[in-house]
């Protein structure tokens, strides 16, 4: 029997429609004049954004992974990676897109379009390479940013600047490689952007504090996916805005993800696309997962409240902090970004273990799953010590084996009876 009241998410549509409009507008960017670039969904998007309005990107992690999701499209494409060579333990996010890009087949219909530049960053092991090959394959230009500068907690004024320097000459490479001058004016219009879209996306996933959550974790995939198209898009920064207002409705009314919700968890990184199911699995026990630090801090920019509580950073314009020059712009862009949850753990396990116990913690939790994602050297480098180090401090942790973006190394059975066992050690029964 429910518990709670439960219903469809009303931005639902529109979010189907702004993703479709995303992808349609790259494809076609060059039968209206405009220019296409390819890059990370973690990259420095703010910055195309001052060649112009007409300029549009395609982010690999999303694009691969809506291949992921498409099994028989995916097979294709990694089978094209594979016969080029490149072995099968590399990150399947690049086998996917790469595998996309040499049959020549978009995942949203026709032949795969060719971007006129390649903009990247680099602090994942196989970023700067993914977008090299790409360019060469293309015979495009490209730049990348090293960001590799250390956790925010040692950022000094030497680390930021060889990241802002690296901005400044990204901006001349732009101007050389599209013949186009470049607006400062839209380039702070971005970055002002990105802040409050990151911001509010912060604020809606700490909304799920709620009991019950207003939203789970298979529903923030189909959202959480516009801060990593364009961070610094403004239409994608108003509609979190109204996603925000959304959660809070459901709040007052005591609308539910789950109607039966008697426990709650989360995830680490990415899912196995291609099989999103478990995750409604979990509700045959009264299990909501509520996200993930993948889906908190891929995009979602925090920081500590005065109560010492994690938190929505306050974005410049909160704090009245005024941006009018082009090095004002990429130091705060500089500054914002460098201070993402998810690249603090590429130094250290110990922080993502820190990090997951106070997600566990303040959102009240009950477990935590945690993904052995061979599809991703970077967000799984030290699983293992996050296991023992949540399991030292006395977290309900459960452990299942996978593949973002290669549906040919996950076992769905065997997963389904390590969700059976954990259930068990929760105290759970199927309803």
């Amino acid at each position: 029997m429910a518990d709670y009241k439960q219903e469809q998410l009303k931005c639902w549509n529109k979010a189907k429609e702004l993703r479709e409009k995303y992808y349609s507008d790259y494809a076609t960017a060059h039968e209206r004049g405009g220019l296409r670039w390819t890059g990370g969904a973690w990259s420095f998007d703010a910055i195309p954004y001052g060649l112009g309005d007409d300029v549009y990107p395609l982010t690999g992690e999303p694009y691969a992974a809506s291949i992921a999701f498409d099994k028989k499209l995916s097979l294709e494409c990694l089978e094209a990676t594979e016969a080029k060579g490149w072995a099968r333990d590399l990150c399947s996010y690049m086998r996917n897109y790469w595998g996309s890009m040499y049959i020549n087949k978009y995942a949203f219909g026709g032949p795969f379009p060719k971007a006129d530049f390649a903009f990247q960053d680099h602090i994942c092991c196989s970023h700067a390479k993914w977008d090299q090959h790409v360019a060469e394959y293309e015979k495009i230009p490209y730049f990348c940013i090293d960001v590799s500068v250390g956790p925010y907690a040692g950022l000094n004024d030497a680390k930021l600047q060889y990241v802002v320097d690296q901005m400044h000459e990204s901006i001349e490479f732009l101007e050389k490689a599209t013949g186009r001058k470049y607006d400062d004016e839209k380039l702070i219009a971005a970055v002002h952007n990105e802040c409050r879209l990151t911001s509010t996306w912060a604020e809606i996933c700490l909304l799920n504090k709620n009991k019950p959550a207003p939203m789970d974790e298979k529903s923030m995939y189909s959202l959480y996916v516009f801060g990593t198209l364009s961070k610094a898009k403004k239409e994608f920064a108003d509609f979190y805005g109204e996603v925000l207002d959304e959660m809070k409705d459901r709040i007052a009314r005591g609308i539910a993800a789950v109607p039966n919700e008697k426990v709650r968890l989360i995830s680490d990184t990415q899912p196995p696309w291609a099989f999103l199911s478990v995750f409604r699995y979990l509700e045959q026990f009264g299990a909501v997962s509520v996200g993930s630090l993948y889906t908190f801090g891929l995009i979602g920019i925090w920081e500590d409240k005065p109560d010492g509580t994690w938190g929505p950073r306050t974005t410049p314009k909160q704090k009245g902090q005024k941006i009018e020059t082009r090095d004002q712009a990429l130091r705060v862009l500089a500054d914002w970004n460098l201070s993402k949850p998810e690249w603090q753990h590429f130094y250290d396990p110990t922080i993502k273990t820190r990090m997951m116990k106070r997600i566990y913690d303040e959102w009240e939790l009950d477990g935590i799953m945690l993904h052995l994602n061979r599809g991703c050297e970077g967000l799984s480098c030290g699983i293992m010590e996050n296991h023992h180090g949540l399991n030292e401090m006395g977290v309900p942790v459960m452990t299942f084996e996978g593949n973002m973006g290669d549906s040919r190394e996950f076992d769905q059975s065997r997963t389904m009876d390590r969700i059976d066992s954990f259930m068990e050690r929760l105290g759970l029964k199927k309803n």
